[in-house]
């Protein structure tokens, strides 16, 4: 059995940061993590279509902040923001009345370099029958157009029906797995056909990252090589 690891947990705390940000007692911390899971499931599913990416979640005494990021902004606000409105009752019903809830929304430019927006188009694509090589490789030439540098798509499942299940994959590029500081986003989403599930996964690479510790010691090197 192959040993894998996580692509973001892997760089956490090096070029990655955690998507939940609080601090709480070990008597606390199960019902703010299943606040977590809850706010994350109700997010995915009265946002299916706006392209949500990921969710991150700040707390700090009593205030709750749920950041969205989203391809679709329009579409979380809706039309004079009943959209939003409505959500943020939904919310505010989990994680209580004594808490302070603030959303913020935010845009993904290029929503063809961001992996879970990635892979939750080709589920999608794959729950209307689009074959599944086609959807793989329009993600392919959209990510080289976007800019990224290299990208790498997995489904498996029962794929165009058949009986026996299989996985195939798709890579262009160049995913460096092993280096923490690359750039690499993962995504991952499930296309519910009539035959069964097709999961699919994305890795996009999008250039090398540093920390701003290393950029000033590197600046630092710099300087005094000049000197």
């Amino acid at each position: 059995m192959g040993q894998k690891v996580h692509p973001t947990s892997f760089r956490l705390g090096a070029i990655k940061d955690w998507s939940s940000r609080w601090y709480s007692t070990k008597f606390d911390f199960p019902d703010k993590l299943l606040q977590d899971l809850k706010i994350r499931k109700l997010v995915g599913k009265e946002l299916s279509v706006a392209l949500v990416s990921h969710i991150d979640i700040e707390r700090a005494s009593n205030r709750v902040r749920v950041i969205i990021y989203s391809g679709r902004p329009g579409m979380i606000i809706g039309r004079k923001g009943a959209q939003i409105e409505r959500l943020k009752e939904q919310l505010q019903n989990i994680i209580g009345d004594q808490n302070k809830l603030f959303i913020d929304i935010k845009e993904i430019s290029t929503p063809a370099l961001d992996a879970k927006i990635v892979a939750d188009n080709i589920a999608f694509q794959l729950e209307r029958r689009i074959p599944f090589r086609r959807a793989m490789k329009k993600a392919i030439q959209a990510c080289k157009e976007a800019g990224g540098e290299g990208i790498k798509i997995r489904c498996a499942g029962r794929l165009a029906g058949a009986e026996i299940a299989r996985a195939e994959s798709y890579k262009w590029g160049k995913i460096p797995l092993q280096t923490i500081r690359a750039d690499i986003d993962y995504g991952f989403g499930e296309a519910r056909t009539t035959y069964g599930i097709i999961g699919v996964k994305v890795w996009i690479y999008k250039g090398e990252k540093f920390s701003r510790d290393i950029l000033s010691a590197v600046k630092e090197v710099k300087k005094e090589k000049e000197e």
